[in-house]
């Protein structure tokens, strides 16, 4: 099988590591061929805190993966969180030489390039530029500009933003596990993209992607993105609450979130009482599972404030914004019961929890669609995505060599600037298959072009 054929998702998480490999099938549904996971060690509220644990454990993913794959992985796309992670919304605008010509690919690209010199803060770095709408002469909403006339192009951008330092570690773990990194895509994006129909994006949608060290959150309105933010929090600091509250180690105190705890105290009884195995030939400890889902409770109102605050935060409870439909909870954290229920107490709005099952071939295996892979799932699926954009620009490279020879000098191909006005036959091989593509491809390009400069 050539590397053409299938992407692999690298998911460096702060409990967990997953390497998953997967294609697509005739009907275009995503078929997972292998999933490797290793405990995450080197990982701390999403940032890579030891490079050689790290690398281990990415190295113990991968084996695993290949062994039940039978596929050797050389290039991965990365899912990246973690608390330095910040987002703000940028307006921009070029100024077209020539607007009786149709605004092409080029000029949004164009665009996009001047939005990725904006001056961050000092160790920061755009990590995603994503359109939402455009604005050509003065006309609004539109959103898809490519083919209209216009002298003005302007649009409003969302612009995700990362610290250098932990995007260069991420990097150096990957490159160190002696894998290429193909692509490094914010991980709320890559859950969304598992989890989420076009329907809920259109109609308004909160995704809250609870990991072990952060929650997540990507909103989406009018099959926009429109917000996005990383939360600090995630399901390790229950853990450490019930380890705390119950005098207990960490392995049980996992043990009990997971088996018996409840996000809704109001479920148990008085008298239903665990008992826990005594340390060293100590009495065994009795906890009532009462106090231990008030534990929870307490931790996972305050990681659900937090996030309603961010969702207020892009105007949700402003009268002249549209509101969002609902919300989808998905990652490990979203396995915890009445977890549903309790956001849709905070939130106010309809719940559900999200399950990577929307892309994914009808036998794939049970495993791989628990919204504990959801992440890895999306980031497949963006590997896949670049694959297929890469072989989409290979076809018009072909086209405009013919069109070039036939009209200019012969061998003259590879100058810049020289982009044939194509015939009514080649026009839609050559602007379909990079429609609304183009625009990441390059400052994928471009971000690992700069990681490698700056090791």
């Amino acid at each position: 099988m050539s590397a053409r054929e299938y992407a692999v998702g690298l998911d460096i998480g702060t409990t967990k590591i997953v390497a998953m490999i997967g294609r697509k099938n005739e009907y275009g549904k995503l078929e997972i061929l292998g999933v490797g996971r290793s405990k995450s060690l080197g990982v701390h509220r999403g940032v890579v805190n030891n490079i050689t644990q790290t690398i281990t454990s990415i190295q113990q993913a991968v084996d695993q993966a290949e062994s039940v794959s039978g596929i050797e992985i050389k290039e991965v796309t990365v899912g990246i969180a973690g608390q330095h992670i910040r987002s703000l919304q940028h307006s921009d605008y070029i100024t077209r030489g020539d607007s009786d010509e149709v605004i092409s690919q080029e000029d949004v690209n164009n665009l996009c390039k001047q939005v990725y010199k904006l001056v961050m803060l000092p160790g920061e770095e755009i990590i995603h530029v994503l359109p939402q709408e455009y604005k050509i002469d003065g006309q609004s909403e539109i959103k898809e500009p490519i083919g209209m006339y216009g002298g003005r192009l302007e649009a409003n951008f969302h612009l995700v933003i990362g610290q250098v330092a932990s995007i260069k570690n991420i990097y150096r773990c990957v490159k160190s596990a002696d894998l290429d990194l193909k692509k490094i895509t914010l991980e709320p994006l890559a859950s969304a993209d598992a989890v989420l129909s076009q329907e809920e994006k259109e109609a308004g949608v909160a995704l809250i992607d609870i990991g072990g060290g952060t929650t997540d959150l990507a909103i989406f309105k009018d099959g926009i993105i429109r917000h996005t933010a990383v939360i600090p929090q995630g399901g390790n600091i229950i853990t450490q609450d019930i380890k705390e509250g119950c005098s207990i180690i960490e392995k049980q105190a996992e043990l009990l979130k997971t088996k018996f705890g409840s996000a809704w105290p109001g479920e148990n009884k008085e008298n239903e009482i665990v008992s826990i195995p005594g340390l060293r030939g100590r009495e065994p400890k009795e906890i009532t599972l009462k106090n231990l889902s008030k534990i929870i409770h307490a931790r996972v109102i305050e990681i659900l404030e937090t996030v309603f605050v961010e969702i207020k935060n892009y105007g949700h409870d402003e009268p002249k914004k549209q509101l969002i439909a609902g919300v989808v909870l998905t990652g490990g954290g979203s396995q915890l019961k009445h977890i549903k229920q309790l956001a849709e107490y905070v939130t106010g709005m309809p719940s559900r929890i999200g399950y990577p099952n929307e892309h994914l071939a009808g036998d794939s295996d049970t495993e791989c669609t628990s919204p504990l892979f959801s992440t890895a799932v999306g980031l497949v699926m963006k590997g896949l995505e670049e694959t297929y954009e890469e072989e989409a620009e290979e076809e018009p490279v072909v086209e405009e060599v013919d069109v070039q020879e036939a009209v200019f000098e012969p061998k003259e191909t590879e100058e810049p600037g020289q982009e044939p006005e194509p015939t009514e036959e080649e026009a839609p091989k050559i602007t379909q298959p990079t429609k609304r593509k183009g625009i990441f491809d390059t400052w994928a390009t471009k971000f690992k072009e700069f990681l490698d400069n700056a090791e």
